[in-house]
């Protein structure tokens, strides 16, 4: 949760500082890929190892889009987008795989 509050300041904090901003987002975004891979998925069914790979594609992706951000390349917003993206179905999706 700290992690993710940690993308959104960083994304936030791009447009007024974006000499800190860039290090904030990376933080955030490292947490939540380590958080993805490092979740148990081996004794889960097909849908929720199928899910958990989503998300841990959706923090590679967050790892991109701070790349980007470094680079002062605006493509680090699309980046984020895919990310929110994938997120965002998996924990529509989530809910329903447990059925």
């Amino acid at each position: 949760m700290f992690s993710g509050v940690l993308v959104l300041i960083g994304a936030i904090m791009y447009i007024v500082h974006r000499i800190y901003a860039p290090y904030v987002f990376a933080a955030g975004a490292a947490g939540i890929t380590v958080c993805f891979m490092t979740a148990p998925c081996k004794d889960q069914g097909f849908r929720r190892r199928r899910l958990h790979r989503i998300n841990v594609m959706a923090g590679i992706s967050m790892i991109a889009s701070s790349v980007f951000m470094f680079r002062e390349k605006m493509e680090w917003v699309v980046f984020l987008l895919i990310a929110a993206l994938l997120i965002l179905y998996t924990s529509f999706v989530g809910p329903r795989a447990d059925e």
